[in-house]
């Protein structure tokens, strides 16, 4: 029989919970010596006092049902026994090569630069009179002139050159006149009628010549276009110029 701990109502064997509260009962094995009925957590057998715990007993008829949660999960295997350690192996150093013994170096001077010997110099007492005269330029030795240009003047019509003078810093073109005599005079050529007696002026300044037109009445023209008065033209080798209108009377700047 089993005693209920809670209202102490006699179960059967085999009972899991009291009959009269409903009480779960606890779970009971049989004495390995008497064989009465005991429970698990007994630690003495109540009819023959046999030791239970030194005897190791293990419970037999009456063991709990499961839960229903234990009841259905699935029974864990047992664990496989791990292999034992085994210990690596130590680790050796591979073996440092030997070092290899070169030659000592050895330093070799070089060669010695030849240094020649310095020049004497003779002493101005040494040196001799036909040198210092000839090193002398003599008084009748030529010397050399810069080549002058020589500017002048083509008339189209009839071919004629006139020449310009190097003297003269500004050179009077026209025809003669009680006031500014001209140093060009072109009364002679064809259709000097529209050239006024004081036209234009040539003016030489370093190694430039400029033209400007003085007051004349039918004006001055290089290359086509009309000169204002008053205003210069510097002249350069093949410039067209025309006294007066219609291009009659018409020189080509040239230089030489």
């Amino acid at each position: 029989m089993i005693v209920c701990p809670n209202c102490n109502h006699q179960n059967p064997d085999g009972a899991v919970q009291c009959e009269a509260c409903y009480t779960p009962l606890p779970a009971t094995m049989n004495c390995p010596n008497c064989g009465n009925t005991v429970q698990t957590d007994a630690s003495f057998c109540g009819q023959c006092g046999y030791n239970l715990r030194t005897a190791g007993a293990q419970p037999t008829a009456s063991a709990p049902n499961p839960s229903p949660e234990e009841a259905s999960s699935p029974p864990i295997p047992d664990l496989l026994p791990l292999d034992p350690l085994v210990p690596p192996d130590p680790l050796v150093a591979p073996p440092l090569p030997m070092p290899v013994s070169s030659p000592p170096l050895t330093f070799e001077p070089p060669d010695p630069v030849p240094v020649a010997a310095p020049t004497p110099v003779p002493s101005e007492s040494a040196a001799k009179p036909e040198a210092i005269a000839a090193s002398t330029p003599g008084q009748g030795s030529s010397t050399t002139q810069l080549q002058q240009q020589t500017a002048r003047l083509l008339h189209l019509q009839t071919s004629a050159s006139l020449e310009l003078p190097q003297s003269l810093t500004v050179i009077h073109i026209g025809k003669p006149n009680d006031r500014i005599p001209p140093d060009i005079d072109v009364s002679g050529f064809p259709d000097s009628e529209i050239v006024s007696r004081i036209h234009a002026d040539i003016r030489l300044e370093g190694d430039a010549y400029y033209l400007e037109d003085v007051g004349s009445s039918n004006g001055t023209y290089i290359n086509n276009v009309p000169l204002p008065m008053g205003n210069r033209h510097r002249l350069r080798p093949g410039d067209r110029l025309s006294l007066g209108k219609g291009d009659k009377v018409t020189f080509l700047f040239q230089l030489s």
